[in-house]
């Protein structure tokens, strides 16, 4: 056996290291995934106002800023049972859908694309077979010109011949496991660098009803404080615009790209590459039409599309057996416990490796999440697939046209290659969605609704409470649980997306969805471990939401140098 450590993995938010033990022909037999900086952000919460929770929470991270923003507010709001205006849900739904769609579209192409884009082989396109390629997987593909290609490629050759390759240093070029022809390396190539300019577009419709982004500071307890965008026109179109925009890129470029992956890719799908143990979970949520809501809500055991259960939140306990605390057993005693723990951080083995050959051995700062007992999937492939199989009529056909189109089943879905595209359809349903949502505001005020906010005096609120808030966001179920004692924060508690997915095994050593799905994978080159990147990218890891660091003492933990020119 040999084992095989990265670390940091790049391309991600946050520290993240695998160990993955191989056999003599490279397959993977075994995997440990660990986050590597300390959560704190529940120690900071501890003693605040309550109505501050959200302006601390959203700091959790850089990136799912508003996710934690809305997601502590809620809590908050639950613990005094505080129904917000239908406006302010509405507003709060816009931001975040746009969240989605960003995280998204940044994730496949920034994060994600390079691990199956060979950057040395789009430099042999032809720009004329590149145009004929791109009309395969769409009628009207973005940016399709043959001039636009040859710039495309003159960009790509002048960062070559500077020495400086800039966003693309320091990748395997040249692997054997890139399959993608020269031409189709052009088109996402291309694309890649034409969602820099989606991102910073994107952002703006945010922005518009945040006030800033990232970390915006609209959302207050009780609803929104961005009236005046609310009742401005002007203000509205240039939120549709930008979603307009983002829209015709979606549709002929991302969904299309998606699609030229699922089929160069198809052996590796067929493969089973980068699935998991098949449980997945998710919370539902976004309220369409009465009853009816942008996600469906269930969990799947063990690819059993049939048999969906019913979300139950008092399934969820949380453990750190194999997590650097000091307590043993469950850390909390279902979801609203809140009990602390004491860190311990244990070293690491002569070798650098962690230790993990017992089955006591801590080796992650990520506590181990259960439903049920069990270790659970959550993401958009949980929710494609929970939604899909409950006839969600929003999303049904967005799939049904995608497996149509790669002549693939819904079972192919869950793999590494899968997830992207989930992402992908569930991208172009939410810009759907989107439009919808803001006539639906439209019409409130048009009809006199205004209300953006219930009005409240703290002082005669309930000085102790407890309150909770699940949340579908990006990266899968988002959960905060606070506390309020003497109408102060006693305790708060964040279980993200990827504290589920990238949770260590427990003392019954079964593995996590990131473990669980490197298992089996073939390792072409030990020294170039990109099918491990692969399959940990396909899930968007973002360790700043699952653990973060902080010294109560001041102690200097790294001091850096930076040269000036």
């Amino acid at each position: 056996m040999k084992k095989i450590i990265i670390d940091p993995i790049t391309r991600i938010e946050g520290h993240l290291r695998a160990e993955v033990e191989v056999d003599d022909n490279g397959v993977a037999q075994e995997a440990y995934v660990s986050g590597q900086l300390f959560r704190g952000i529940e120690i900071i919460l501890k003693g605040r106002d309550p109505r501050d929770a959200g302006l601390l929470a959203g700091r959790i991270c850089g990136v799912c800023t508003n996710s934690h923003f809305r997601a502590a507010v809620s809590s908050v709001e639950d613990a005094y049972s505080m129904k917000i205006p239908k406006n302010a849900e509405i507003i709060r739904d816009l931001m975040a859908m746009v969240l989605f769609i960003q995280d998204h579209v940044v994730h496949f192409y920034h994060l994600h694309s390079l691990d199956f884009v060979d950057i040395s082989s789009a430099l042999s396109a032809d720009a004329n077979l590149t145009s004929k390629e791109a009309h395969k997987y769409s009628d009207k593909p973005f940016r399709n010109s043959h001039s636009h290609y040859e710039e495309t490629i003159t960009k790509l050759q002048n960062f070559v011949d500077a020495g400086k390759l800039g966003p693309f240093s320091n990748g395997y070029w040249g692997h054997s496991e890139y399959k993608l022809t020269s031409e189709q390396n052009l088109i996402l190539l291309s694309h890649y660098l034409e969602a820099l300019k989606f991102q910073t577009k994107i952002s703006k419709a945010v922005a518009i009803f945040g006030g800033k982004t990232p970390h915006p500071q609209s959302i207050v307890v009780g609803g929104i404080t961005s009236v005046a965008d609310m009742l401005n026109p002007e203000r509205l179109n240039d939120y549709l615009f930008v979603i307009k925009e983002a829209k015709e890129f979606i549709d002929r470029a991302y969904l299309p790209d998606a699609k030229l992956l699922a089929s160069a890719y198809r052996d590796d799908i067929k493969a089973e590459v980068g699935r998991a143990n098949g449980n997945f979970m998710s919370v539902g949520g976004y309220e369409f039409e009465g009853e009816q809501e942008l996600f469906s809500s269930g969990i799947i055991y063990g690819h059993d599309f049939e048999n969906i259960q019913e979300f139950d939140e008092s399934k969820i306990t949380e453990e750190v057996d194999r997590a650097w605390y000091k307590v043993n057993g469950k850390a909390r005693e279902g979801a609203l416990g809140c009990k602390g723990s004491e860190v311990c951080y244990t070293d690491l083995n002569e070798d650098g490796s962690l230790k993990t050959q017992n089955n006591d051995d801590k080796y992650s700062w990520i506590k181990a999440p259960r439903y049920d007992g069990k270790v659970m999937e959550t993401g958009p492939l949980a929710r494609v697939l929970i939604s899909y199989k409950k006839e969600n009529i929003l999303i049904k056909s967005f799939v049904d046209e995608f497996l149509k189109d790669t002549d693939l089943e819904l079972i192919d879905l869950s793999s590494t290659v899968g997830r992207n595209a989930t992402r992908a359809i569930e991208t172009a349903y939410i810009c759907e969605y989107i439009f919808k949502l803001v006539s639906r505001l439209i019409q409130n005020v048009k009809y006199y609704d205004t209300d953006t906010w219930t009005k409240y005096d703290f002082k005669k609120l309930p000085k102790d409470a407890k309150g909770r808030v699940f949340l579908e966001v990006p990266r899968g179920t988002l959960s905060h649980f606070v506390n309020i004692k003497e109408q102060k924060i006693e305790n708060f508690s964040v279980i993200a997306p990827t504290t589920w997915n990238a949770t260590p095994k427990n003392f019954d050593g079964v593995r996590g969805a990131y473990e669980a799905a490197l298992i089996g994978v073939k390792i072409k080159d030990t020294s170039k471990p990109l099918e491990v990147l692969r399959v940990l990218h396909s899930f968007d890891p973002c360790l700043a939401c699952a653990v973060h660091i902080m010294d109560m003492k001041g102690t200097d933990l790294s001091r850096y140098k930076i040269n000036s020119l």
